[in-house]
């Protein structure tokens, strides 16, 4: 998308208020900080333009062994008693910051919305664990609720992977890892994704600044995640460099159209769809990275919880419940 006139003009009237009213709000830029203090200002502003949380019958937390030992924080979400079908969510915030606290009101619209159990994974950290860590916690999560899934009550036969931005990569990497070890996963829910190893695309120069997610903060995530730059080349950091992608799950992708990643995320659609996977793949308009948290300003955020939940129930109507282990 090459826009010769300004691209603020795309924004829709009540994103451009939202952007204006942080732009007042003038407070200290994420990239100015470090981690431990961005994950702060994250988590106290993450609540601000969400819409009412939906009261669920099940809302359970504990911890799932990683390879390591180390106990993953995760929280189920269920809308009623009933087995239901899981989504495994990972969380955005650039694999540096970000919680299952700032990705609650989401998950809980999901559970209540798809009427399925949502399993949001607290996946490690950097610069404290760097990558692959994140993505190792994220597919050991999917693989223990294929394992252990039933014992929660779960219809862990009928299993999806979500996420958001950075929780989108290790979403659609869980993906690229499950149609290898032969785990059948109904769909992959990708919002707004990061799927490429550098930042090279044209929407990654026309969104470089003033579209909330910043050239300056992907560089800042990036440089504490992934400090070299061969690294990055890795498809579980850049999915779009997957040598093969046939026989993954179908794909939603939720892409927001003022945003640095909106190219990659159609990149990647197109890379699976030329491999005969099914995808759906939603732009919306005049909206930026990390709508889907603006509810209760942003009509589109709403739109987008309503339109993944449908992929969700549909992905999840059409498998039909398989009991078979894998290794």
């Amino acid at each position: 998308m090459s826009h010769r006139r300004n691209p603020r003009t795309l924004l829709t009237p009540a994103m451009h208020s939202v952007l204006d009213r942080m732009t007042r709000a003038n407070q200290v830029t994420l990239h100015a900080l470090t981690p431990v203090q961005a994950r702060i200002a994250y988590e106290v502003g993450a609540g601000f333009l969400e819409i009412t949380s939906p009261a669920l019958q099940r809302v359970e937390d504990f911890n799932i062994p990683a390879r390591d030992g180390y106990g993953v924080p995760v929280r189920l979400y269920a809308a009623s008693a009933e087995k239901l079908p899981v989504l495994v969510y990972f969380h955005g915030g650039g694999f540096t910051i970000g919680s299952i606290a700032t990705h609650d009101v989401l998950c809980r619209t999901l559970s209540h919305q798809a009427h399925c159990a949502v399993l949001s994974v607290a996946y490690r950290l950097a610069p404290e664990h760097q990558f692959p860590v994140a993505h190792d916690d994220a597919w050991d999560a999917v693989q223990w609720v294929a394992d252990h899934g039933a014992s929660l009550g779960l219809d862990s036969g009928r299993l999806a992977v979500g996420g958001d931005s950075a929780g989108g990569t290790l979403a659609a990497a869980c993906a690229l890892q499950a149609r290898d070890v032969g785990l059948p996963l109904a769909l992959q829910l990708l919002f707004y994704p990061g799927c490429t190893a550098h930042q090279d695309t044209a929407s990654h120069k026309t969104f470089a600044h003033g579209f909330m997610l910043e050239e300056p903060h992907i560089r800042y995530f990036f440089d504490h995640y992934i400090p070299t730059l061969t690294d990055r080349d890795d498809w579980r950091f850049a999915p779009l460099n997957a040598p093969d992608v046939e026989g993954v799950a179908p794909a939603w992708f939720g892409l927001a159209e003022c945003d640095p990643l909106v190219d990659e995320g159609v990149a990647y659609a197109d890379k699976l769809r030329a491999a005969a996977v099914p995808v759906d793949l939603e732009i919306y308009r005049g909206v930026v990275h990390g709508f889907a948290m603006m509810g209760r300003a942003i009509a589109e955020a709403r739109r987008a919880h309503l339109d993944a939940a449908r992929a969700l129930q549909h992905a999840f109507q059409t498998t039909t419940s398989s009991h078979t282990h894998h290794d």
